[in-house]
């Protein structure tokens, strides 16, 4: 899968809140799926493994199987990476800016 695909695929399982709502409650310590299904009253459990599909597909919800229970946890290395590509270097920028204001102000 080439990066764009794979990009296309985590800003698509983020676009929606319930899934975000889920990677939160995900972020302390794992979950089965059927405690995020009781977490999620409005959705019926079609819909939760609907979400997590997504989720894991764009790799930020890694899955394992235990006998009867299924364990989603939270991947944040996807995050992360476009975190680095994209966020961090705007907020760098952002930082340098400020710091300039600063001196001409001062200055």
């Amino acid at each position: 899968m080439s990066t764009v695909d794979k990009n296309d695929r985590i800003f698509k399982a983020l676009a929606a809140s319930s899934r975000r709502a889920m990677l939160d409650m995900l972020k302390d310590h794992p979950q089965t799926t059927g405690q995020l299904c009781t977490r999620f009253p409005t959705l019926d459990r079609c819909t939760v493994m609907q979400h997590l599909k997504v989720l894991e597909e764009a790799e930020l919800v890694i899955v394992r199987r235990e006998g009867r229970e299924r364990w989603n946890f939270l991947n944040p290395l996807p995050i992360k990476q476009i975190h680095d590509r994209w966020i961090g270097p705007y907020a760098a920028e952002a930082v340098n800016l400020l710091g300039r204001l600063k001196e001409d102000l001062e200055g």
